[in-house]
């Protein structure tokens, strides 16, 4: 049997008798691959989301299930929604094989238990609300394979990404999205390119998600978490562009109401 993409020989070879700026441009010239792939699934990409939205718009929270460097993405992408759309912590939940021990450190066997995935999505009541998003570089992980099996039995919305066609993954879920970014410049490491196109697509879903609920205006963090100084001025400096506002007042109503948007409205709403 063939392998799959991800598994297949680098097109380099020798890479240790390569210099540093042979192996850093050789680097780039694959990644430079990995935008095209994710442009060629953005129909299926689209797709999950227009199924996901209105799950999530009636209350439902998506879920993230991995293992290794894909179910640290996932992790990754859920705890950025909360600080960057101001949404609860638990809208978006990463979940990764192992627990949160496997995100700092590798937890043998733990991607190879079919059932844990479905045992982690229990623990947050998981119900016919939600949405289940699977990523496995391979398309292969049992953790993913089997939670997207159970959730799709129990009736919840599943989708997947994967970087590998027609893998195990994508049979498991509803909405497979496939982005083959073709063998990696060290062979078999998906933390790489793979990685990219994983991270790259989950901003998409994410983001795409998040404007299409009404927490972006215009093209700003309107409900963003103000928790440091950066913020704090980023915040001020939105308020002073959408009022007019000087930057003083802009300051001193984020200070306030906590909230560019709110900020927003109570400055409007002082002026009727």
């Amino acid at each position: 049997m063939a392998l799959e993409t991800t598994e297949q020989d680098s097109l380099y070879s020798d890479l240790e008798k390569k210099s540093t700026i042979e192996i850093l441009r050789n680097i780039n010239r694959e990644d430079k691959t990995v935008a095209l792939a994710v442009e060629k699934a953005l129909p299926q990409i689209e797709a999950f989301i227009n199924a996901a939205l209105p799950k999530m718009q009636k209350g439902g929270r998506l879920f993230y299930i991995g293992a290794g460097t894909s179910g640290r993405l996932g992790v990754v992408d859920a705890s950025e929604c909360p600080p960057t759309f101001g949404v609860p912590f638990d809208l978006v939940v990463g979940l990764i094989a192992g627990g949160d021990t496997a995100i700092r450190r590798a937890v043998e066997y733990a991607e190879d238990d079919t059932a844990q995935a479905w045992k982690d999505l229990k623990k947050h009541g998981i119900s016919e609300k939600d949405v289940v998003l699977g990523i496995a570089a391979s398309g292969k992980t049992p953790y993913v394979v089997g939670g997207l099996k159970k959730a799709q039995l129990k009736g919840i919305l599943t989708g997947c990404i994967v970087c590998n066609n027609g893998s195990p993954v994508a049979q498991a879920a509803q909405f497979p999205i496939e982005i083959v970014v073709g063998p990696e410049y060290v062979t078999g490491s998906t933390r790489m390119k793979a990685g990219t196109a994983q991270k790259m697509a989950l901003n998409m879903i994410s983001t795409a998600l998040m404007i299409k609920m009404g927490k972006v205006k215009g093209n700003k963090m309107v409900d963003m978490q103000l928790t440091n100084n950066k913020l704090l001025s980023r915040g001020t400096n939105m308020i002073m562009a959408e009022t007019g506002a000087t930057r003083e007042i802009a300051a001193e109503l984020l200070q306030k109401y906590g909230s560019v948007r709110k900020a927003v409205e109570e400055f409007y709403a002082s002026l009727q």
